[in-house]
């Protein structure tokens, strides 16, 4: 039993700088993750001698065993890769952090997540940007280093299932056909998510203000995703350090206290709408978060009316309106007129969400940026904070096998 000064925080964050892909200048993604460890082990007050546990999740390319020789950990008792798909695990992989601080398997473990695309691309592009490309020009198409995929997509992608902006249009175009969700409402997301982002400096998109004209001229990319529906193309890394609640009362700065995490999938999920192997009709147009969704809160001892501030997981938009639904701030089909109603904005809102600008407006880190978000928002120095803020949610990734975190802030 997991005794109370065993119990996890989260003691520090910190971050690289963060880029459009192939603009972070000559820098690696092992020295982003590098980077973003240091900082966040600086934050907590702690020394890389005090370390002796790495995780992260996504295939991280940069693994564990090199990171604690380059970054002298003094001797490493844990280290782990989470199998959840892309961005699903990121919360998962805190997860693992958090198990393995209260079983007594390590005493301060960094969480991190370093994403090169300029570096490495992603399935469906390849080559740095050319010299004549504009900061707007998309990357090229070219299919160049493909990351590996599942042997099930072989089944969609010969009928043009390529990536995942067409992949995530079909539930959120479904949840549009029941339940009247707009075009409008998505663009509100986005709008909101990008004023959150304008007082945020490390946000790449903090100096570009977004209306909700400009998201509704913007390209159809897959119908319904227009332009600003879709997560940033990013350069950078981020981590976050957990360690006991007995070492988190020895430090300086305030810590975010881990109530409850959890992780998985439906019945015959797999990779969810990306492959559309088994996927249920009722859940179809659904984040398929419901049912982790109620472990969550109850293992946290919370209901969904106790959560101040909110980190969703935000690579469309379509998915943000889903959680929503699946997290219980609203019924099923009524994300749009929650949305509408301004729910997610920072100030007025009562449920402000991503207020650092999230995955469409800050940088797309695979959303373990949205933890470091979630433990400032706790700590009081979020760029956008929320009064009192106690109880925070992150999410990761939904429309595939996901994972989530409540984080409450330290007495």
């Amino acid at each position: 039993m997991t005794t109370n000064n065993r119990r996890a925080h989260i003691v520090g964050v910190g971050e690289s700088e963060y880029a459009k892909w192939g603009k972070i200048g000559d820098v690696t993604e092992h020295a982003l993750a590098c980077k973003a460890i240091l900082r966040a082990v600086a934050d907590a007050g702690l020394t890389m001698d005090d370390v002796d546990g790495l995780a992260s999740f996504a295939e991280d390319r940069n693994e564990g065993i090199f990171l604690a020789a380059d970054l002298g950990i003094p001797e490493l008792r844990f280290s782990n890769m989470v199998w959840m798909p892309g961005g699903g695990g990121g919360c998962a992989a805190v997860a693992n952090a958090v198990m393995a601080v209260e079983a007594g398997q390590a005493e301060v473990v960094v969480v991190y997540r370093s994403l090169c695309q300029g570096q490495f691309f992603r399935f469906g592009q390849g080559g740095p940007p050319r010299e004549d490309d504009g900061d707007n020009a998309p990357p090229p198409t070219v299919q160049q280093a493909p990351s590996p995929m599942m042997a099930s997509l072989g089944f969609t992608m010969p009928y043009g299932l390529l990536n995942a902006a067409a992949a995530y249009a079909l539930p959120t175009r479904r949840h549009m056909h029941l339940y009247g969700t707009t075009s409008e409402q998505l663009g509100m997301i986005a709008v909101t998510f990008r004023e959150h982002a304008s007082r945020n400096p490390r946000a790449v998109m903090g100096d570009r203000p977004l209306t909700l004209e400009d998201h509704q001229n913007s390209p159809m990319i897959a119908d319904p995703h227009h332009l600003f529906d879709c997560c940033l193309e990013s350069d950078g890394a981020c981590a976050v350090v957990v360690t006991t609640a007995e070492r988190a009362r020895d430090l300086d700065k305030p810590s975010a206290e881990v109530l409850s995490t959890a992780q998985g999938a439906p019945k015959g999920y797999a990779f969810g709408p990306f492959s559309n192997a088994n996927v249920a009709d009722e859940i179809y147009a659904t984040g398929a978060c419901e049912s982790m969704a109620k472990r969550l809160y109850a293992k946290a001892g919370v209901r969904p009316s106790d959560i101040d501030v909110a980190q969703i997981y935000d690579h469309f938009s379509g998915c943000v309106l889903m959680q929503l639904e699946d997290y219980g701030f609203c019924e099923r089909g009524e994300g749009g007129p929650f949305i509408e109603s301004g729910a997610l904005a920072w100030k007025d809102g009562s449920l402000p969400t991503n207020t650092h600008g999230g995955s469409l407006s800050e940088a797309y880190i695979h959303g373990l940026n949205h933890v470091v978000e979630g433990v400032r928002s706790l700590r009081g120095d979020s760029t956008s904070p929320v009064d009192n803020a106690e109880v925070c949610l992150v999410t990761s990734a939904a429309c595939v096998p996901s994972s989530a975190v409540i984080l409450g802030r330290s007495s």
